[in-house]
């Protein structure tokens, strides 16, 4: 019977259907072979079928204008902006303390990844909560491969939930656009994706079992960088908030990351200040930590750098402010000279943050301190100076990392923000592309980030990938090619109950996306599932939903999702370790899902 349905579908296949089929083929070939970038893929695919005529040339950048790339890369910078503000370490500060074994950590961290995740882009919302996850393994020698892999699942469930919380989301709202005239709204995933997401949640509070705990993490050019111990001072300003504190309770701040040198008082330097010694206003503290423990305690002890409150100046209005590593070299004249004698600002413009020496701990006025070859030192200055005065002090950057210590923070301001957006998008009263965008301006403007740091936190690969790949799976529908493979379909699931053709929708979609991009997934999916349901008599709502639900969970392998990917190195994850958790995890998703999509969107 199957082989008849598909002769009889082969006879009714035209030439450029045949063209149509035949390069979205080989796109998926060339995405399961993997030899070339995602990416590279998508645009050779969209010259391809602008050569052989089945892409028209008016609709050949139409992907780079949709809303869907659009929300996609304002979700992105809305993402980098939480990261950099630091509500969330905030938010969990009180919690993590109470951490201590693999028990309470995984259902805690899973459950906060996943509450952010609806909020903004899951992967943007992993990428918040990893450091804070590390940060809990070091202190209580947790496993990380016990903690980040259920991390990655509980973003991707749980960016089931809102519009803007994964990429199939935005695609299925755009198709459903393009059949009945209105997209889903920004909730409307909600009663699916948080039934689905409190069943993933349960499952993985014990699933995490299944995962081994001797993995080791790679360890990136940025962690080892940031291993780099820096001394640094500080001062408690006129008007400081607490008044006075102890040396103990500043301490406590810096969560053991960050010792206290000396303590520094009408001139008079008191060397390792005993911890019941009264901190106030005025004072200054010799500190040293590594720069992301260093730049969180001067946050929370709300004390300024001493050495940043010196104008830097700028060329030009477009120009930002940076902050840059650097080795003294051999043949720099900053050896053997103190910050004060070398005079930095008066000379180039540009502030010494900290100094980091391997071997040796700085218990002197920073200023005053001598500086030698291989020193480490932490400078701030303009964009267009900066390289120039390295190369004048014969200074050897390090490898571009963030660094933070030293930039302003926008606590709060993201949040509310997003938040803001957020009703605009509930009440109906902005378009979801509009309100995206209006907020990842907002937040640039008001310093959130710089415009720097908002080009950095855009994917590219992925957004050249959406944007390539949406005329190809366009040409598939229109050329007739999702006609007929819903034709094809509706032989097979003609007679049977509509839960088992959502089931067979979701399952295709879950079964495709680990080896593709979950984006792709949908752009080629989708339209097909929206055709059968028309076909079969159906509302194509619970198809697109279940394309959606498929493709966004992707728990097989680590290539399919950028969450997957982002955790494969830290956690020390094989390929293999993805199905012991995933596996049963995609099957529970299965089992439960056509129901529960068919409560809330009935055939």
């Amino acid at each position: 019977m199957l082989t008849k349905i598909m002769m009889l579908g082969l006879q009714r296949v035209t030439l450029q259907q045949g063209l149509a089929f035949g390069l979205v083929g080989l796109t998926i070939g060339a995405f399961i072979w993997g030899r070339f970038r995602y990416d590279l893929v998508a645009v050779v695919a969209l010259v391809a079928g602008l050569a052989i005529g089945i892409i028209p040339a008016e609709a050949a950048f139409d992907g780079f204008k949709n809303d869907v790339t659009v929300i996609i890369a304002c979700a992105l910078i809305v993402s980098a902006a939480f990261a950099r503000s630091g509500v969330i370490e905030l938010a969990m500060r009180r919690v993590m303390p109470l951490l201590k074994t693999e028990r309470s950590q995984v259902p805690v961290l899973t459950g906060a990844v996943t509450l952010l995740s609806m909020a903004t882009k899951n992967v943007g919302a992993l990428a918040i909560m990893m450091p804070v996850a590390l940060q809990v393994a070091r202190q209580t020698k947790s496993s990380p491969s016990r903690l980040l892999m259920p991390m990655a699942f509980g973003a991707m469930a749980g960016g089931m939930v809102t519009l803007v919380g994964t990429a199939p989301n935005i695609i299925v709202a755009e198709v459903r656009q393009g059949i009945v005239g209105e997209p889903f709204a920004m909730f409307d995933y909600a009663p699916v994706g948080l039934a689905l997401t409190l069943i993933a949640l349960a499952f993985l509070a014990f699933g995490y079992r299944l995962l081994p705990r001797d993995r080791q993490g790679a360890t990136s050019m940025s962690a080892a960088l940031a291993a780099n111990a820096y001394a640094t001072e500080v001062r408690a300003p006129e008007g400081w908030a607490p008044g006075s504190m102890t040396v103990s309770a500043l301490a406590a701040l810096g969560d053991d990351e960050v010792k206290i040198m000396a303590l520094i008082r009408s001139g008079k330097r008191r060397l390792s200040p005993r911890g019941n010694v009264v901190v106030k206003a005025g004072d200054a503290l010799l500190i040293e930590g590594e720069q992301q423990a260093l730049e969180g305690f001067v946050s929370r002890a709300q004390m300024n750098l001493i050495r940043d409150d010196r104008p830097v100046p700028i060329a030009t209005a477009s120009e930002e402010i940076a902050i840059v590593e650097a080795v003294i070299g051999r043949n720099s004249p900053l050896q053997g000279q103190s910050v004060r004698s070398s005079d930095l600002y008066g000379q180039h413009g540009i502030n010494l943050l900290g100094v980091s020496r391997s071997g040796f701990q700085l218990t002197q006025h920073l200023r005053t301190a001598k500086l030698a070859p291989g020193d480490i030192i932490l400078l701030q200055g303009a964009e267009q100076a900066l390289p120039v005065a390295l190369r004048a002090l014969d200074l050897l950057p390090l490898a571009e990392r963030q660094v933070q210590l030293g930039s302003v923070r926008r606590r709060f301001m993201p949040a509310v923000v997003l938040a803001c957006a957020m009703t605009l998008v509930g009440l109906g009263l902005v378009p979801v592309a509009v309100a995206f965008f209006g907020a990842a301006v907002v937040i640039v403007a008001l310093g959130g980030l710089k415009m720097r740091e908002a080009y950095a936190a855009l994917d590219g690969p992925l957004l050249v990938l959406i944007a390539a790949l949406i005329p190809v799976s366009d040409a598939i529908q229109s050329t007739g090619g999702s006609d007929l493979i819903a034709g094809l379909l509706r032989h097979v699931f003609t007679g049977l109950p509509g839960v088992v053709a959502i089931t067979g929708v979701m399952l295709a979609s879950m079964a495709v996306t680990p080896f593709l991009n979950n984006a792709a997934t949908v752009l080629i999916v989708a339209p097909i599932g929206a055709t059968l349901a028309k076909q079969l008599g159906y509302n194509p709502d619970p198809f697109l939903m279940a394309v959606a639900v498929g493709a966004a969970c992707d728990f097989l392998t680590p290539i399919g999702h950028q969450c997957n990917t982002l955790v494969m190195g830290p956690g020390g994850y094989k390929f293999s370790d993805y199905p012991r958790l995933g596996a049963p995890l995609s099957a529970l998703v299965l089992v439960t899902g056509p129901s529960l999509i068919l409560l809330f969107w009935p055939l």
